[in-house]
């Protein structure tokens, strides 16, 4: 009996130091988010927080973006001992650049919930991370005080006679410029990728990568890339030259911010920005005129995506925490009241209150949108190989000519 009974003793420690173990393995568990919104930064990291007070599992965010370059420092992350479980990646130009690191979903509740995942080959490999957009972003009060109707602001010669209307009236209208435009060393991602896809797919089809391949095979659309340059004339024109040359994304976002310009070119992800400064004007789109014609749309797509590191430890605890925000309501409120972002998942019923992103609902309702296209290039080729010929014209180091010919060289080199 004094057997059994000691037997039963010792066992039953040994169950304890296990089951004690397994806690502890469980508690030391922690998915590491690396994403590139800093935007959004405080809003994921709260929205972890509390993640982690809910289920044990520690989310820990990690942020490099705005003026910082997103994708060199993530390569240093992966260079180091800091791997992150959770990353971005935009488009199949970051899935070129990460396909050896990533893992893909399988089965995942979220993924019935979205027409937006990003497959390749038939896997799911990335979770959307929102529905962004962007086109000129206006200032409502100062555009009527202006006397100028958003409905004008079609094409270029729209563009040229409001740009030139506001020039003369700045005095009037307390702004220092038409457009808040930004082409310094900071803003690569606003030129070299955001504007720059208007070239590839303003006033083409949804889905039309007619110009995109040409590029990709190392052939410019000479007569669409001369059309642009006189967009990207034009918005430099009538910008205000110290923003355009040395701005970074405060100093552009808070000139419009301030009412110090009547349009900003960017998109609906300075939300949280003008909300954490206290912005309440009225403000709405109207489309990019990239190149001629008339145009009524806007940019609108799922261009980043939180992909799983293959090689993670955690796997299964990071996509819990990804499902969980699709699927929960705190993860709605999250994503739509916290993040000011238009969720990609039909199962939110939540609307966005924030001027930019409840625009964009009105577009996606009209099916008013042209393609993202830009983060489909090779690597590095809007920001790090034509970024700079941006810099350059903005200067007055280069003329609209040398423009034009640097970008189609640039494009030549792809063969």
């Amino acid at each position: 009996m004094k057997k059994s009974l000691a037997l039963l003793m010792v066992l039953t420690l040994i169950v304890s130091l296990f089951a004690g173990c397994a806690k502890s393995e469980d508690a030391a568990k922690e998915v590491v988010i690396y994403q590139n919104k800093v935007e959004i930064h405080d809003q994921l990291s709260a929205f972890a927080t509390a993640y982690t007070a809910e289920t044990g599992v520690k989310v820990t965010v990690k942020t490099s973006g705005g003026d910082s370059p997103y994708a060199e420092a993530l390569k240093a992350e992966f260079q180091s001992d800091r791997q992150p479980d959770i990353f971005v990646i935009e488009g199949m130009g970051g899935y070129n650049t990460w396909e050896s690191k990533l893992g893909s979903f399988d089965g995942d509740e979220w993924i019935g919930l979205t027409d937006l995942e990003f497959v390749v080959d038939g896997k799911v490999i990335g979770f959307p991370v929102a529905v962004e957009a962007w086109g000129i972003a206006y200032n409502v009060d100062l555009l009527n005080k202006a006397g100028i109707d958003p409905a004008t602001l079609t094409s270029q010669e729209g563009y040229r006679a409001a740009f030139e209307k506001i020039d003369s009236m700045k005095a009037d209208l307390g702004v220092s410029s038409a457009i808040a435009m930004a082409a310094g060393p900071d803003m690569r991602w606003v030129t070299g990728l955001h504007n720059f896809n208007g070239y590839l797919s303003a006033g083409l089809e949804y889905g039309d990568t007619t110009v995109l391949d040409k590029l990709n095979a190392g052939e410019a659309d000479m007569q669409r890339l001369t059309e642009y340059a006189d967009w990207v004339e034009l918005l430099f024109q009538y910008s205000d030259r110290s923003v355009l040359l040395t701005g970074n994304y405060d100093a552009q976002v808070g000139q419009f911010a301030t009412g110090k310009s009547v349009f900003i070119h960017q998109g609906n992800w300075i939300d949280p920005w003008l909300v954490s400064n206290g912005v309440t004007f009225p403000m709405a789109y109207a489309p990019h005129a990239s190149v001629k014609g008339e145009f009524d749309s806007i940019f609108i797509g799922a261009p980043s995506f939180y992909v799983l590191n293959k090689d993670s430890g955690s796997t299964a605890e990071a996509k819990a925490f990804l499902n969980y925000m699709a699927t929960n309501t705190k993860g709605h409120e999250y994503m739509v009241n916290e993040a000011k972002m238009v969720p990609a998942f039909t199962n939110v019923t939540l609307k966005p209150d924030t001027p930019l992103s409840a625009n964009v609902t009105e577009w996606l309702a009209k099916s008013a949108s042209y393609t993202w296209l830009q983060n489909d290039m090779p690597d590095g080729f809007g920001m790090s190989t034509i970024g700079p010929i941006y810099e350059s014209i903005a200067k007055g180091d280069i003329n609209k000519q040398g423009f034009i010919d640097a970008i189609a060289a640039k494009i030549a080199e792809n063969k």
